[in-house]
């Protein structure tokens, strides 16, 4: 740098190489998928106030399941604006709404935890993924784990870019099967072959994660490992969760947390 140069000459210089990189925008386009993901999946959650496919909200634990529902609709709402703080210039306020994301993440746990509890209380006789509910159980519970997982490394790392971006965005690729899983005609895509006998409902996260490890690779010249070990930890946990679903032991763990 031309220490004769003006102040804002030197700025120009500075900020030129940040805005031309042609990766900068991956982040904030990846939120902005896994926000029309949420938008389609829950639309009638979000427009008639009904479950999937159709179905009224439970009336013992209705306010769990709005509750749910919204703190997931923040989480995915909160993904999309911090990256677009950052590309802004933003980053003192990305840090401190980075704490209510923290706040935020806890009570995803919690109630991600405690609703298929009582949802497979007050809604028994339901079969998904060719798993009773009961079975089901450890798909929604084992991803909000995850979830809770990749925030704790993400936060852990907020002062290192390299490692809290792909984390943050690996945590909510955990949970959105709960909206992709709920987009009429998709399931149905991939349900019947080999990769929804694998990967059940976590298939397009899976597939979203790739997808963008791939093109990041390809604009930016450079690999992220980050995003490629935590990509590859997600795989393996969403693989180990349908393995595990339909065991007598998770059958019998899950039927005691509901007693």
């Amino acid at each position: 740098m031309d220490p004769a140069l003006p102040l804002s000459s030197r700025e120009v210089r500075t900020e030129a190489p940040s805005r031309s990189n042609p990766g900068r925008l991956l982040y904030p386009a990846a939120a902005v998928l896994l926000f029309v993901f949420m938008l389609l999946g829950f639309q009638q959650f979000y427009l008639r106030g009904q479950g999937y496919p159709g179905h009224p909200l439970a009336p013992p634990i209705k306010g769990l399941i709005i509750a749910h529902g919204v703190s997931m609709t923040l989480w995915v709402i909160l993904f999309l604006v911090q990256p677009l703080l950052i590309v802004s210039g933003n980053k003192r306020v990305h840090m401190k709404v980075g704490i209510l994301g923290a706040v935020l993440a806890v009570s995803m746990v919690l109630l991600g935890l405690y609703l298929p509890i009582q949802t497979t209380r007050f809604e028994p006789d339901v079969t998904l993924w060719g798993l009773n509910r009961v079975h089901f159980m450890a798909i929604p519970i084992f991803a909000i784990l995850t979830f809770a997982g990749f925030v704790t490394l993400g936060i852990r790392n907020r002062r290192r870019p390299e490692i809290h971006r792909p984390m943050m965005l690996l945590a909510t690729l955990a949970v959105i099967p709960a909206a992709t899983d709920r987009i009429t005609g998709l399931p149905e895509l991939y349900a019947a072959g080999i990769w929804g006998q694998l990967f059940g409902p976590f298939f397009v996260a899976v597939l979203t994660g790739v997808v963008f490890l791939l093109v990041k690779w390809a604009l930016t010249r450079a690999f992220d490992r980050w995003l490629a070990l935590g990509l590859t930890a997600l795989a393996l946990v969403d693989l180990l969760i349908m393995r595990i679903a339909p065991t007598d032991a998770w059958g019998q763990f899950a039927t005691f947390l509901v007693k």
